[in-house]
């Protein structure tokens, strides 16, 4: 029985981009048109993911500040600045070639990697992880969140146009752990007693098991717990990458959940979100 240590994912990204690039240059005009995600085609998901990169150095290793970035002052000022931007850049760049894209991204993923390597990985992050609660998060929990971003949009992508996906263990699992992360976050407002033991089990080659215990009013993640739970949730791990990121509807999701004990504790999870938008 152990607490969950840092995620250390800097060098999958090189690994991770290579893939991108390999798969962006082997798509026909027609598969950049096709449906990704909600209104996004995948023409606009590669845009994305060039937008969020570029933000990324410009505002954690160029500490430039936009003009036009607003003062935010509710819980869903973050959210609501997000989608519109994501949006107007998303926009703008139906004017960029694909060509255009995918050479952007080579040279802007290098760069950023670059840059993440130089990165204390206990330091305070420039970014929170805030969906898992955090008012204040290391460089290894924010960058293990980004590489969550990369991984599930290249993965949307790879869906879009019918190639096999990176869901190996070496690519998913850290997607599933730092996921993990924001259970305690979910599970906040769920009343228990003391030593209350819930289990999530995602299944699969990426898979694997995490506990939530209840202790002194609040909720602890731990590793290798023995005990039998008080709720079991168990699901494949398709089915927890998609849920967690609004890619797969709650009903469609408990279809293909399994529950176990007290089942209302277990169907907690189904509320878990891991993006922010």
């Amino acid at each position: 029985m152990k607490t969950p240590g840092p995620i250390f994912v800097t060098e999958l990204f090189p690994k991770l981009n290579a893939e991108l690039q390999e798969l962006l240059c082997s798509l026909e005009d027609e598969d950049w048109k096709r449906p990704a995600t909600g209104v996004w085609s995948v023409k606009d998901v590669v845009a994305h993911l060039l937008d969020t990169t570029l933000r990324r150095l410009a505002v954690d290793r160029d500490q430039y500040v936009s003009l036009d970035t607003p003062k935010l002052q509710t819980d869903r000022d973050p959210t609501n600045y997000i989608n519109q931007t994501n949006a107007e850049w998303v926009k703008a760049a139906r004017r960029l070639s694909p060509r255009l894209l995918i050479e952007l991204l080579e040279k802007v993923g290098q760069e950023m990697y670059e840059f993440f390597k130089t990165l204390d990985p206990y330091k305070t992050a420039i970014f929170p992880v805030s969906w898992a609660g955090e008012q204040v998060s290391p460089n290894w929990f924010d960058i293990a969140r980004e590489y969550t971003e990369k991984w599930h949009h290249q993965e949307q992508i790879r869906e879009a146009v019918h190639r096999l996906g990176l869901t190996s263990r070496e690519y998913l699992f850290p997607v599933l752990d730092t996921f993990m992360r924001a259970l305690p976050h979910v599970y906040r407002n769920v009343r228990a007693v003391e030593e209350t033991l819930i289990k999530t089990e995602i299944t699969g080659p990426a898979g694997g098991d995490w506990f939530l215990i209840r202790k002194q009013d609040r909720w602890e993640l731990w590793l290798g717990v023995e005990e039998k739970p008080k709720a079991t949730v168990r699901m494949p791990q398709d089915v927890a990458w998609k849920l967690f990121t609004k890619g797969l509807e709650k009903s469609s999701a408990e279809r293909r959940m399994s529950f176990k004990g007290t089942k209302e504790l277990g169907r907690q999870i189904l509320d878990m979100i891991c993006i922010i938008g």
